[in-house]
């Protein structure tokens, strides 16, 4: 089992300004973060995730980049193949997709312009397309959301096949990640979400003549040097008020690596921590999380 350490900034702002973005990158890279994890919300202040990670590409070799998640409903499968595609070409297969349906926020929902009952057919069948797209010469689609009629796609992604993760861990989203991806990447999960959850997907796997690598489970982590926010306790409420926080969020360095160490128990390998709390210096904290997990990665 690889263990990989990939680093998550979500929706912060820091990656509206070149400069300390820019430095951000060059530290992760420095320090062999394998990866960078940019999240995408229309309604927010981050930008863009494809534009941001474009940027981090010009300036890197070795950094992965991933998107955590990049939504697919609501835009039109061709052009999004095409600069995933591009992304990947350009990267030199350094890309990693994970997509999914959205953010569980109305007002997201409408930005998209996509009705919540639909966003699961218009994933289903755009997925479908564009993994075609990037694979198949003179596609042709006849499909309840979308039409295509031979058409080629170029640049190839530089990775065959371009892996897909999926997010999510209601029951429909496990079924759909064992049905459709390549990986699993969950997010405000426990342990045993992850091992319960990956139990799940390889059943659905199977059952559609499929498999998926035991090296593409993984999780976001996210974590905090201090109390758990009551705004952050509030939003794990919502979601799942049975449960305790401290079970999603580690407290520490230490707490982390703990969790970290833990999630490698039941098959986890790939990982992307995501501070909850705004560092004062982003280089001092990217330098003390590599000092107390780096050493994970096999």
């Amino acid at each position: 089992m690889k263990v990989r350490i990939g680093f998550g900034l979500g929706t912060r702002t820091l990656t509206n300004e070149g400069g300390p973005f820019g430095a951000f990158v060059d530290a992760l890279e420095g320090l062999s973060f394998d990866s960078l994890w940019l999240s995408e919300r229309l309604t927010g202040e981050a930008p863009d995730p494809l534009v941001a990670l474009s940027f981090a590409a010009g300036r890197t070799r070795k950094l992965k980049l991933g998107t955590s998640v990049l939504v697919v409903p609501g835009r039109n499968p061709v052009v999004l193949a095409k600069e995933m595609a591009s992304l990947d070409r350009l990267s030199d297969g350094r890309f990693l997709p994970a997509v999914g349906l959205g953010a569980p926020v109305p007002v997201e929902h409408r930005a998209f312009g996509i009705d919540r009952k639909e966003r699961a057919a218009w994933f289903d069948e755009a997925l479908g397309l564009m993994r075609r797209l990037w694979t198949e010469d003179r596609v042709t689609h006849d499909g309840a959301r979308f039409q295509v009629e031979d058409v080629t796609l170029r640049p190839r992604p530089v990775q065959e096949p371009l892996d897909v993760w999926l997010g999510g861990q209601a029951p429909s989203e496990l079924r759909r990640v064992g049905r459709l991806g390549d990986g699993w990447l969950p997010s405000f999960c426990t342990v045993d979400d992850v091992a319960a959850g990956w139990e799940s997907i390889t059943a659905t796997a199977a059952e559609h003549g499929r498999t998926i690598d035991p090296e593409h489970l993984g999780a976001l982590v996210a974590y905090t040097h201090g109390e758990i926010p009551d705004a952050v306790r509030a939003v794990i409420a919502a979601r799942r008020p049975e449960l305790d926080a401290a079970l999603v969020i580690p407290v520490g360095l230490d707490g982390l690596r703990a969790r970290l160490e833990a999630f490698t128990k039941v098959g986890a390998s790939k990982f992307v921590v995501l501070p909850i709390d705004e560092p004062a210096d982003w280089h001092a904290e990217l330098a003390a999380v590599a000092d107390a997990v780096m050493d994970l990665q096999t």
